[in-house]
């Protein structure tokens, strides 16, 4: 059994691929994508849980045409699971540029937290991962769109020509 065939391949394919072939084939502009899902995957990454939309949400208004809401929302949604997974990286950056005192990982810091122990320790921590973030997104964002201008360029190539719906012959226009 392929990995398309799986519960997973399937899952992929409608919530990622799928909604990344109907951008590419409305013609957009490689730029714009590549800026949209560079600042998508940036702010997605940011290190409090749960604001990383309203963050998407917030640069789509400010930006406006300048940005493809579609394009940020997908790569914002694709760099879920990454996001906690760079939480402790970017604390300890933070740590290193303030010159603060490491918070303590260890197995009872969770319940030092919860039973409000360490509350100044992890306003100080999130402090901190704030920091590393800051200091570090706009590089990430730079090495993004450097990175993904190039694939933008040959996947709208490639893809603004084919029909929206193979079945319907139909293509869709850009608005």
């Amino acid at each position: 059994m392929g990995f398309s065939k799986t519960g997973l391949g399937r899952w992929l394919h409608k919530k990622v691929v799928d909604p990344l072939l109907q951008i590419l084939k409305r013609g957009a502009e490689p730029k714009q994508l590549a800026f949209s899902t560079a600042l998508g995957l940036t702010l997605g990454i940011f290190p409090i849980c749960g604001v990383t939309v309203v963050l998407c949400g917030f640069a789509i208004a400010l930006l406006g045409k300048n940005c493809h809401g579609p394009s940020m929302m997908l790569a914002n949604f694709v760099t879920t699971p990454i996001e906690l997974s760079l939480v402790i990286p970017f604390l300890r950056l933070g740590e290193f540029i303030s010159g603060g005192d490491q918070f303590p990982l260890t197995s009872d810091a969770l319940k030092k937290v919860l039973t409000g122990e360490a509350s100044k320790e992890v306003l100080l921590s999130i402090f901190n991962a704030l920091v590393g973030w800051f200091v570090a997104a706009p590089f990430i964002l730079a090495a993004l769109f450097v990175m993904f201008l190039p694939c933008f360029k040959f996947l709208i190539k490639k893809f603004s020509s084919l029909p929206a719906n193979p079945s319907s012959g139909k293509e869709l226009h850009p608005h």
